[in-house]
């Protein structure tokens, strides 16, 4: 086993402390562009180098390369609280639980990170990739992220754990999302409403055909989406509607979200080509279709070699046997595993309550954690 530097958990929560109370609202490049400076200060503390800052359509993302990377280490500084939520959710650490907006989601798991390449050697043979857009989908860093994956033999993302046990996601869903656009015509409601074409009548068409689509498509029992696979059925849910512009107005315009989850590339294009074989059903109406698939799925075998090393590196640190969990959300992980790249996520803090005011993380499970992944790393790089 690799000898490691002693993990300090007063340490930790001091550096997690500094992290979380610089917030860092994915919406607020100001919030971000302070946050990437407190992160890629500790970043350099601890490993004794200042990061790459990679700034794309204002949104900071940190890159630290050690040699020729065989081992990427994936994270996020933004979160999903705006600034000023400290006031309502301050950081604090009361019997052995830390609380505070974005503690979970993922600022402890970048702690875990970094502390953890630190306490090897050497950081040589790794690169550390802390975005600033994953919470919405990671727009301007994908390519970032796939960019640094290639090449690698494995990659560690530091999302949280899948549960309060601190099983680690072996797979993902992928993510496809589109915009059913309705264009009707304009005409007084009350005066002359027969003369008007009704994009919200034909919106509402549409959002049943979306439900008929999912429901009458034998999608459990497709051959890409079998139990074995982990992941389940694929999903197609319309979500967000909105029509018109006054009351008094037949709507022109009107919109239909729609979130598709998917277990296989397979199930992303057939789904993709029903959505955009969807027409209206109102005379005169019309339909574009904006959007498509937006994260690829990460199958199971993309972490199973993986997830084999982290079981028995757990046995052998005398930890509880890991678990492995398929999920529905999407990670960049996913973006990684699309590369071909090896990938293991669910590598960081354990607790619960993501997003929510409950959102916390286990201060005696820190130190397991981040012996955990120097392990992994020390294992992969070789």
């Amino acid at each position: 086993m690799t000898t490691l530097a002693a993990f300090t958990v007063s340490a930790m929560l001091a550096d997690l402390e500094e992290l979380v109370v610089c917030e860092s609202f994915s919406a607020d490049h100001d919030a971000l562009a302070r946050s990437a400076e407190v992160v890629g200060a500790l970043g350099a503390r601890l490993l004794g180098r200042a990061p790459e800052t990679i700034v794309v359509d204002g949104v900071p993302h940190l890159r630290w390369t050690f040699g020729t990377p065989r081992v990427l280490l994936v994270g996020h500084h933004d979160t999903v609280w705006p600034v000023g939520s400290l006031q309502a959710c301050p950081f604090s650490v009361v019997d052995g639980i830390v609380r505070g907006p974005g503690v979970l989601d993922m600022k402890a798991g970048l702690v875990q990170m970094l502390h953890a390449l630190a306490a090897l050697p050497s950081p040589d043979g790794v690169c550390v990739l802390i975005n600033g857009d994953e919470e919405v989908g990671s727009p301007t860093s994908r390519e970032l992220v796939e960019q640094s994956a290639r090449g690698c033999v494995a990659t560690f993302v530091l999302e949280a754990a899948a549960d309060e046990t601190g099983a680690l996601k072996i797979a993902r869903k992928g993510v496809s999302r589109y915009e059913v656009m309705v264009s009707g015509r304009a005409a007084h409601a009350g005066l002359e409403p027969a003369n008007g074409i009704n994009a919200a009548i034909e919106a509402a068409h549409q959002v049943l055909a979306i439900a008929d689509l999912a429901a009458s498509l034998d999608l459990a029992t497709d051959a890409s989406s079998t139990p074995a696979c982990g992941l389940g059925a694929p999903t197609i849910t319309p979500t967000l509607l909105s029509a018109g512009s006054t009351l008094n107005t037949v709507p022109a315009r009107a919109t239909v979200s729609v979130d598709v989850r998917v277990p296989t590339l397979a199930a992303q294009d057939r789904i993709d080509a029903l959505l955009r074989g969807l027409v209206a059903r109102t005379p005169g109406a019309s339909l574009t279709i904006r959007g498509g698939p937006h994260r690829p799925p990460m199958p199971p075998e993309s972490s199973a070699d993986l997830f084999t090393l982290a079981r028995h590196i757990a046995a052998e640190l005398g930890q509880p046997p890991l678990r492995g969990v398929a999920v529905g959300g999407a990670s960049d992980g996913n973006h990684t595993a699309g590369t071909g790249c090896p990938t293991l996520d669910g590598l960081g803090a354990v607790g619960g309550g993501a997003h929510a005011n409950t959102e916390h993380v286990e201060v005696a499970q820190m130190v397991p954690r981040t012996r955990l992944l120097a392990e992994l790393i020390a294992r992969t790089r070789r």
